[in-house]
């Protein structure tokens, strides 16, 4: 893993040229992870964030929805604060901050309204880095959560925009999650970031999220043949498949971890996150984006 001692050198060199915000220039960038619901922002990047809170940076995840109709035996208000304190547990697990806003599940709409919210929360965050869905999903909340974050883009850096909250001082890099999707077109693996250090909190993030993956009435389990009944049983079955799902980033982007990585580190890594670059952020090199990712050397 990359020491601090040795990010805060490489930052120094980017800022020297330019090319790092003010906020990153210690080598600890501000990141805001955006998710349609309580749980998809810490499936495609909990592992970076453990990482990156190991480092000092400064991390927040929001959902753009409660999640309130995201199982099969409860519902509403109660499904909704269970969730929120799910991913709050989550949070706690990777030493970040998080947020859920009031919107239900299944309703969020790419509104002017939606898109003053992300842009104020990537302002008062004063992010450098955002993350998002792609917009080509199949689910509608995580394609208006990719719309409503590519539509912030720019316009939080406008002054007037949104006069009661600090503009950035320049468009943040936008980076997208990993996904399977092939059209319009397929997910790039611009930057692909071993996580073997954080694979452990990553899979207790899971484990505190029952209602998501351990329940009998939770979308996992419904949606699984093969879950057993006993709930134990049934919750480290799912955890299992997770593993798998998080080792199959790694394996999937292998070709790409050994240019990232050279031959011998990039075929070691066991884990993954992957994402790609937005092209309405700001566009960085791959240099920079390693120098602001831990665990690249």
């Amino acid at each position: 893993m990359r020491t601090h001692v040795t990010r805060f050198i490489l930052a120094l060199a980017f800022a020297a040229a330019g090319a790092l915000p003010a906020s990153a220039q210690d080598g600890s960038p501000r990141v805001i992870a955006f998710g349609a619901h309580p749980d998809d922002a810490e499936l495609k990047a909990a592992g970076v964030a453990s990482l990156w809170a190991d480092e000092g940076a400064s991390v927040k995840f929001v959902a753009m929805t409660n999640g309130d109709i995201g199982h099969f035996e409860m519902a509403g208000g109660p499904l909704a604060q269970r969730r929120r304190d799910e991913v709050q547990e989550c949070a706690e697990i990777m030493g970040i901050t998080t947020e859920v806003l009031n919107i239900h599940d299944g309703e969020l709409m790419p509104t002017l309204e939606n898109r003053r919210t992300v842009a104020r929360l990537i302002r008062e965050w004063q992010a450098d880095i955002v993350m998002s869905h792609r917009r080509y999903d199949y689910h509608p909340d995580h394609r208006y959560t990719g719309e409503l974050v590519e539509d912030a883009a720019v316009i939080v850096a406008a002054a007037f925009f949104d006069p009661y909250s600090p503009r950035v001082e320049q468009n943040p890099i936008i980076l997208h999650y990993s996904d399977g999707f092939e059209k319009p077109y397929p997910f790039q693996p611009d930057l692909v970031v071993g996580i073997d250090d954080a694979i452990e909190r990553k899979l207790d993030c899971i484990r505190a999220m029952p209602s998501q993956f351990a329940d009998a009435g939770s979308w996992q389990a419904v949606y699984s043949i093969d879950a057993p009944d006993d709930p134990e049983e049934r919750a480290e079955y799912i955890l299992s498949r997770m593993e798998e799902r998080f080792a199959a980033v790694a394996d999937t982007y292998r070709d790409r971890l050994v240019e990232l990585y050279g031959e011998e580190r990039g075929n070691a890594i066991r884990y993954a996150e992957a994402f790609e670059i937005c092209q309405y952020g700001r566009q960085p090199t791959i240099d920079e984006l390693k120098a602001l990712f831990p665990t690249f050397d």
